[in-house]
Order: structure tokens, then sequence, then C-alpha cells
């Protein structure tokens, strides 16, 4: 990640778990967020962020409905 960026996706899943904790991270826990607000945020590590959110949720990192996006998985610092 240079520069913060992601430049490619793992594809060893452990890698690619450690990758994407990271990036979940920039959601809080407990807030709502459009899919809009998610991809604004996704942006700051890469331009592919449809594969990003995809992760997220398919390795349940994130949840959605039909208009909002919340974390529920990952790291969390307390």
């Amino acid at each position: 990640m240079p520069d913060g960026r992601i430049i490619a996706i793992p594809v060893r899943r452990s890698v690619r778990l450690v990758l994407l904790d990271h990036v979940a991270r920039v959601f809080e826990p407990g807030v709502r967020y459009s899919e809009a607000e998610v991809n604004a945020l996704l942006r700051g590590f890469s331009a592919n962020v449809s594969v990003l959110r995809r992760g997220l949720l398919d390795e349940g990192f994130m949840e959605r409905d039909r208009t909002r996006y919340w974390r529920c998985g990952g790291t969390v610092e307390v």
C-alpha cells in the first residue's frame, strides 16, 4: 500500500482479511452510511471502490439493507 493506496487486492484470503480489516476501520461502528458515503471513504484507498465494498460485505465486515451500509465486524480500537 504505497502512500496508503491499495494497488492490488490480495488473492490469499488471510492477507485479504488483514487488508479489509484495515479498510473497515474508517467506518464507525453503529453509524449508517449511504452508498455515496461508503464510496467516498473507500476512494481514499482505491479507485476500485466496488471491489472493496463487495469484499467488506462478503467477508462480514459490513452489512447493508436497501439504502444503508454499516460496519458489523473487524477490529475496534478501545
